[in-house]
Parts: C-alpha cells; sequence; structure tokens
C-alpha cells in the first residue's frame, strides 16, 4: 500500500511518509482507526497516543509485560466485542455463535499442539481467572464427583441441605501447597489477601536462605506432612527453572494434584527453550498461563489439561466466568499462530540469552542478583543491602530515567510487599523491541549508575533524592537505546 492510493482520513495518518512512500498495510489500517476515534473521542485516542509515545521512550523491563504485534491488537478492535457466548463450541446457551466456535475451536486447537496438551481451555479473561477455574476443576474432580457418586447423586440441584452441606464441608478443608509468596510465588496461589486463601487451607514451600533456591528435598517433606490435594509449582519473580519431573514424584507420593502455572515461562515452553524436565506440561494434571507474558499474545489466560478434567474445565463459564470475549479469542488465536513458527522460537531462546546476560553484566556493575544470576527471562536485584534503599524508591528513581520496571519483594524481605527490598527486571520486552547481550551490558550500566546515584529522602520510604548530573546521563543513554530500537518501527515516528 502506498499513500497514492491511501485516504489522508486525518491528523494520524497524514504523519506519514508525504513523499509517498509504501506504508504497511497494519499501520494504515492502525492509523485510520486513530482517525475515526479522534471524531468521537478525542481526549481517549490523545491518551492511546500518549501511551505509545511513553512507551517508545522509555526501556520496558517489566517482567510481566511485552510487546504484542499489531495484528494481535487489531483482532481485538472488531464486532466480535458485540457478541455474547456463553458455554463452549457447539455448547452455546445464545444464538449466533458459529463464527465464535471457530475462533475459539482453532485457538484451543492451536494451544494443544504448540504445547503438546490433551485438552485446553481459551476463555480465562486473565491468569487470576485461568487459576481459579483450575482450583474449582480440580476441586469438582477429586472433589465433588466422588461425593456425588457416593450419594448416588449426578446433580448437584437435588442435593439435599445435610448432603449441600457435607459438600460445602468437603471444599472448605483441601489443602494446597504452593511457592510462598515472599518466595517468589504468586498472588493467586494462596496469598493470605487473595481468594485463593478462601478457597484451601493453604501451606507454602519456600527457597533456602542461604542460595534462595527452592529446596525440592524440603518440598517432599512438607507434602509428606501436609498431604494436600494439589502441589502448585510455578513463579511470579523466581530466577530459576524448576524441576517438573521431581514435582511430578512428589505429588505421586502423596496423591496430590499437580498443578502448574507457567504464567511468566509460557513463551519459553511454546518456543521449545523449556524442555524435558523443564516442560510443566509433560508432567501436569492443569498448567494454568496468561497469554501476554512470553507469549506475546493479549491480555488473557489459559487452562490446559489432561482427559480427566476436561468437562471440569469447560465449565468455567458459568461457574468463574460470566462468558468469554470473542474478540481476545480472536487476538488470542492470532499470538498462539505466530508462537507457532520459527521465528518465535529464535526469539524466546533470545530472551533467555538476554536475561543471563544481563545478570552477568549487573554483577559486574557490584550489583546484588538474588541466586547470582538466572535461567528464565527475569532476575532480582537487592537494593536494600547496598544502597539503603526500598524497592518502591529504586522503582521511582529509575523510572524518572526511562527506565520501566517493577519493586518486588524478595525471600525473608522485611520491607513487606509494598515497599519491598527488590526490583524485578525481565527482557521479554526489550527483546521484542530488538536489543541484544550487548546492549544488555549498557542497561546494567545505566541502572547501576542510577541506583548509585540515589539516596532515601530523610526517613520515608518512598520519597528520594537522585543526583542530577547522573539523571540526565541516563536520560541521554536510554534515549540512545530507544532511538537505535525504535518500537513499532512500521508507525510514523512522530505520531
Amino acid at each position: 500500500m502506498n499513500l497514492a492510493s491511501a485516504p489522508r482520513l486525518g491528523r494520524y495518518f497524514a504523519r506519514v511518509d508525504a513523499a509517498g512512500a509504501a506504508v504497511d498495510p497494519a499501520a494504515a489500517a492502525f492509523l485510520a482507526a486513530l482517525d475515526h476515534l479522534s471524531t468521537v473521542a478525542p481526549t481517549v485516542a490523545a491518551a492511546i497516543v500518549a501511551e505509545l509515545r511513553d512507551q517508545r521512550s522509555a526501556l520496558k523491563l517489566i517482567a510481566s509485560e511485552n510487546t504484542s504485534s499489531l495484528a494481535v491488537q487489531l483482532a481485538q478492535g472488531n464486532w466480535l466485542t458485540d457478541k455474547y457466548a456463553e458455554g463452549y463450541p457447539g455448547h452455546r446457551f445464545y444464538a449466533g455463535c458459529e463464527n465464535v466456535d471457530a475462533i475459539e475451536s482453532e485457538a484451543a486447537s492451536l494451544v494443544c499442539e504448540l504445547f503438546g496438551a490433551e485438552h485446553a481451555y481459551v476463555q480465562p479473561h486473565s491468569g487470576a481467572d485461568a487459576n481459579l477455574v483450575a482450583f474449582l476443576a480440580i476441586l469438582a474432580a477429586r472433589v465433588e464427583a466422588p461425593l456425588l457418586r457416593k450419594l448416588g447423586q449426578t446433580d448437584l440441584a437435588k442435593l439435599g441441605g445435610d448432603d449441600w452441606e457435607r459438600l460445602r464441608h468437603a471444599f472448605g478443608s483441601q489443602r494446597l501447597l504452593a511457592l510462598d509468596y515472599y518466595a517468589g510465588g504468586h498472588l493467586t496461589h494462596g496469598y493470605r489477601h487473595n481468594l485463593s486463601s478462601r478457597l484451601f487451607d493453604v501451606h507454602t514451600y519456600g527457597v533456602d536462605r542461604s542460595s534462595g533456591l527452592i529446596d525440592f528435598d524440603e518440598v517432599r517433606a512438607q507434602a509428606l506432612r501436609v498431604r494436600p490435594l494439589i502441589l502448585l509449582a510455578g513463579y511470579s519473580a523466581y530466577p530459576r527453572r524448576i524441576n517438573f519431573r521431581r514435582m511430578r514424584a512428589i505429588a505421586d507420593e502423596v496423591g496430590a494434584v499437580l498443578m502448574v502455572d507457567m504464567a511468566h515461562f509460557a513463551g519459553l515452553v511454546a518456543g521449545k527453550v523449556f524442555t524435558g524436565d523443564d516442560d510443566p506440561v509433560e508432567y501436569a494434571d492443569v498448567v494454568t498461563t496468561t497469554t501476554h507474558k512470553t507469549l506475546r499474545g493479549p491480555r488473557g489466560g489459559l487452562v490446559l489439561c489432561r482427559k480427566e478434567f476436561a468437562e471440569h474445565v469447560d465449565r468455567g463459564c458459568p461457574l468463574v466466568l460470566g462468558g468469554p470475549l470473542p474478540h481476545v479469542l480472536a487476538a488470542k488465536a492470532v499470538a498462539l499462530r505466530e508462537a507457532s513458527t520459527p521465528a518465535f522460537r529464535a526469539y524466546a531462546a533470545r530472551i533467555v540469552e538476554n536475561a543471563r546476560a544481563l545478570a552477568i553484566a549487573c554483577l559486574a556493575e557490584g550489583l546484588d542478583v538474588v541466586t547470582g544470576g538466572t535461567d528464565n527471562h527475569l532476575l532480582l536485584l537487592d537494593v536494600a543491602r547496598h544502597f539503603g534503599l526500598t524497592g518502591r524508591q529504586a522503582e521511582s528513581a529509575l523510572r524518572s530515567c526511562g527506565i520501566t520496571l517493577n519493586r518486588n519483594a524478595l525471600p525473608f524481605d522485611t520491607n513487606g510487599p509494598w515497599y519491598t527490598s527488590g526490583l524485578r527486571l525481565g527482557t521479554p520486552a526489550v527483546t521484542t523491541r530488538g536489543l541484544g547481550s550487548d546492549e544488555m551490558k549498557v542497561v546494567a550500566l545505566l541502572i547501576a549508575r542510577v541506583l548509585r546515584a540515589t539516596s532515601p529522602d530523610g526517613n520515608s520510604r518512598a520519597h528520594y533524592r537522585l543526583v542530577d548530573e547522573i539523571a540526565d546521563e541516563a536520560r541521554a543513554g536510554v534515549r540512545q537505546l530507544t532511538d537505535a530500537f525504535p518500537l513499532y518501527p512500521e508507525l510514523p515516528v512522530d505520531l
């Protein structure tokens, strides 16, 4: 497509090359959409463009974020958003769902093919939803179904008051054993302020105080003591791989369901960077994930499971979800197809290469890298021990210089989950942008310079002081990297 044949719709489209250079079709569609949106809701259009400018001008090191393709984004902006589709393919509570059936079936098929799963449920709106669907499906399969068989009943609606109370008691007394939040586990893995802690009698395993690593012998010992219904593996802030073969053996020994939350590293599994003992799908009964982190898709979730749990997982609507979002299902299908390519495998390998290079460079700069490195897409820095900073102060100082990351609690953190003692750094988004190992050395240098020039402001755990000269130098360094590796280069630079 070139400008000779493209309509000049308004302020955004008019910013493309006035000389008539070729315009990327996806970019043209995106610009045309912005032009139309600006005529209806100019403040919304302006905020969308401002977000692009913000992301373009900063280095995104948030481990749970990425940059999806324009194709993924365009798949979400269409009339599928107008459609109700409660149920699942071939079993809907609304008429006229044939096209949604086709999209959802394709997405589920792509998941099974990509990950080698027996069954996939692609409707969850988020990783939290996916985990809730998984928890309740496991409870239904392993607690509800046996009790109903014992009562000679198949319909919950026909249970009497006493039997219903027995079922409620059976549900509420089940045990969950998961990685502790402060050791890198996720909020939805039984953290006391999350719904998951109300569903289960929660027990946690942690990491070794000296190494920061999961001790599988200790996990086994805890599992033997607790005898959980669910042994949950997976993490939000653990910089190493997990041996899922060993987790499977522990689960089998105590009769537990092995559930894995691979939301953070799903792209590394899809990209065949994590194989063998590092691939949870081969060993787990139920696997959950998001689609927007290393998988580089839209914000959403998935549940993969063995056939034993399939019918229960498929009841995520109405059990948990009010209904699927067909436009997001379409975007998931696009992202899953992208993840099925050799190019994605190469990308997934570069994520880990960059994370390791960043960890090595941080160590060379004298930064305190938790566990001494990383095996996956993220690493943790302790900013309290050497710099006397809270994670919140360090996060804010770096953000002011154009480096976007998040503060994170560390194992045995004395600063709590709000201020924290650490930072979490991830490489998925900067790898999408094109940065490589050499650039990771520059990023580490910039981070170290900013942290060394930052100090607490009085007794505050939030406010900080940053040397102006160093801040200016860091911003210039960030600008050099962002200019060299533009975000969405198919879109005009002055959008």
